[in-house]
């Protein structure tokens, strides 16, 4: 999906200055709450539709997420909600191929779409005399795609996706680590276990009746909430939603994978050779959900780890040792699961062995002596920061909103974020942080080709995969 837009960023920076200057330095406490009105109501088709008028500002925002990502795909079938991403831009019964893109762009419509494992999402910006045509389109791919979709469409956007695939991961310098990880991470069968553009054989088996039953399943109105946000009059804006989704008929209600958390019963140790110029260390270990309070304090503890010049990883590695070009860390929590994962690339002479040794000091004396009370304020800040540029534009808005009725339940519960980083101690974050990473991980080592003597060295009792 792409950024929100900076037309409000002025407006943005004052709301955040007068936000953020309320800080209570040292306290581990977030000062801001967020205030996003909404009126909630749900068809009886089962679509829920959630709004916020926003009257200050000259556009609107529309936002459809379906509750479908590669998670709900079964092995063998792999890449069918991220091929729906492209397959749902191609027309409709009532909109010819092309006139999607065609129409609202002629508006200066901003619009696109994503799909991740748990989620696919489309949206429009549009100005605010143009919602209703915004909200027509958005109605007629849900209950009229089908009608419009012929072999031909499939298989040219099958080979969309496949030179997708072929450009963005198996052709790009680190482009399949990810999969190898959660592959790594997961039993086979496991919903995270597959990435969520798909496996090229899967993608050339899928059949349209397969394809067909997927979308009959999962884009019901009932497997979706339909967010709009910004300039417009909310009896008008019922009425539209009314007349261009109230007839589209439930579907089936899908069964949801069970949350199953990775389980490693020892640490693997892999070596993946590619076409790079530097060798780059993964770590990643099993962490926990989304939208949860241990997510929130993995999330603090990660940011202490490599989130600006004077984090522990960057300070040590990158500007005191000066034996990494650049490190990440990062608490990625999901639906079903979560990952908490390192990232270092390696400066040139240098080796994943050296890496993977000077990432351990640095997380065994943090394990060991814990954190500081400011190191957590200075995360909490940024944390702020973050949620309060969700706020910037009506489409931050929106996203955040379906985002938090699709993963977390209630959309009301954006009002509450601030509140799962209310109150966190250096005692919480050292014990977060020694469940996870004294647990069992997952060490990848990316090297150029021939350079296999660069990866990181075998650990005590590693499982070894090539």
């Amino acid at each position: 999906m792409q950024e929100p837009d900076g037309r409000h960023l002025p407006r943005l920076i004052r709301f955040m200055a007068r936000i953020l200057t309320c800080s209570l330095a040292g306290t581990g406490m977030l000062s801001a709450q967020i205030s996003i009105p909404i009126e909630q109501d749900t068809l009886p088709n089962g679509l829920m539709v959630i709004l916020h008028r926003d009257a200050t500002v000259p556009v609107a925002a529309v936002m459809v997420m379906y509750h479908v990502g590669s998670k709900n795909e079964k092995p063998g079938r792999t890449g069918f909600a991220h091929l729906f991403e492209h397959v749902m831009f191609k027309g409709s019964e009532h909109i010819g191929d092309g006139e999607h893109f065609k129409l609202l762009q002629e508006i200066g419509a901003n619009i696109n779409g994503s799909t991740t494992e748990d989620r696919t999402n489309y949206f429009e910006v549009v100005p605010a005399n143009s919602l209703e045509l915004a909200l027509f389109m958005e109605s007629d791919r849900m209950g009229f795609l089908l009608p419009a979709l012929t072999q031909q469409k499939l298989d040219n956007q099958r080979d969309v996706v496949k030179n997708e695939r072929r450009q963005n991961y198996d052709n790009q310098p680190y482009g399949t680590a990810e999969e190898k990880i959660a592959k790594a991470l997961y039993p086979a069968g496991h919903p995270y276990s597959w990435p969520v553009i798909g496996y090229m054989e899967d993608l050339s088996a899928a059949t349209l009746g397969d394809v067909t039953e997927f979308f009959r399943l999962y884009y019901a109105p009932n497997n979706a909430c339909l967010v709009v946000t910004g300039n417009f009059d909310p009896a008008q804006v019922k009425g539209w939603i009314r007349k261009y989704f109230g007839d589209i008929p439930r579907g089936k209600s899908p069964e949801r994978p069970a949350p199953v958390p990775a389980h490693l019963t020892g640490d693997v140790l892999l070596t993946a050779e590619d076409n790079v110029q530097l060798p780059r260390l993964y770590m990643y270990w099993p962490s926990g959900k989304g939208f949860t309070r241990q997510d929130a304090v993995l999330d603090v503890f990660t940011d202490i780890l490599s989130s600006g010049k004077n984090s522990r990883l960057y300070r040590a590695l990158v500007y005191d040792q000066q034996v990494a070009q650049s490190v990440s860390a990062s608490q990625e929590g999901s639906e079903l699961d979560g990952i908490l994962g390192i990232q270092v690339t390696a400066k040139p002479g240098k080796t994943l062995a050296q890496m993977e040794s000077a990432v351990n000091a640095v997380l065994n004396g943090m394990l060991e002596k814990g954190v500081t009370e400011h190191e957590i304020q200075t995360a909490l800040n940024s944390k702020e920061a973050q949620l309060v540029g969700r706020l910037a534009t009506v489409l931050g808005k929106a996203s955040s909103l379906a985002t938090f009725h699709t993963l977390a339940g209630n959309a009301g519960l954006f009002n509450k974020e601030f509140e799962r980083f209310q109150g966190i101690t250096p005692a919480e974050v050292l014990a977060a942080g020694r469940k996870v990473c004294t647990g069992h991980k997952v060490v990848l080592s990316v090297v150029p080709r021939g350079k296999r003597e660069l990866a990181a060295g075998e650990p005590s009792g590693a499982e070894i995969r090539p």
